[in-house]
């Protein structure tokens, strides 16, 4: 009896888009996404897809990056399904991981994941750069803030004069975990 197609796919952000990870011409039972950075351990889905796997199943990845960042989180990522009799493949890179002793396609794994984790540095470094480019600059790197000084001044009035924070976060247009970040901060 043939395992499950088990589809595993990622993006860094919430807002970004998954369909450039296809899989063509694979029928896929299952897929598991997670929409955070790969260079975190803490993927719900990826922990939920292995406990999910059986021995049998293949998982399908788009690409080496989608799986894991660093190489050695690659490599302990395959090892760990392979060992349990779980297929890894990898579309773009045209690579499957069955757990057999196979040289070339352990190289191949390593310069792939190392090329990931080289691309990973690389992004870091050219952050780094535009943040203390921006700060030279006089300007603030990140996100601005959803609230002018003043609305933060009218939301803790308010909120001081206990009108209910559901009804705040709405006129203000934000989320309550926001709200309850203003009203942390003094």
């Amino acid at each position: 009896m043939a395992g499950q197609i088990v589809a595993y796919v990622r993006v860094s952000s919430a807002d970004q888009c998954t369909d450039r990870q296809t899989f063509e011409g694979v029928s896929v039972d299952k897929t598991f996404t997670d929409k955070c950075s790969g260079g975190t351990r803490n993927r719900p889905a990826l922990s939920e897809m292995m406990r999910y796997v059986r021995e049998g199943d293949t998982i399908v990845c788009h690409s080496i990056d989608r799986l894991a960042r660093d190489l050695g989180d690659l490599m302990h990522l395959v090892q760990t399904l392979t060992r349990r009799g779980v297929s890894v493949r990898f579309i773009k890179e045209g690579l499957t991981f069955t757990g057999e002793n196979n040289p070339m396609q352990d190289l191949m794994m390593q310069i792939f994941g190392a090329v990931a984790q080289f691309e990973r540095a690389l992004i870091r470094e050219r952050q780094k750069e535009g943040q203390i480019a921006a700060r030279a600059k006089g300007k603030v790197p990140g996100r601005r803030p959803k609230l002018s000084p003043e609305q933060v001044i009218e939301l803790r009035k308010r909120a001081i004069s206990h009108e209910p924070k559901a009804q705040i976060a709405r006129d203000f247009k934000i989320s309550r975990e926001t709200l309850y970040s203003y009203l942390k901060t003094s």
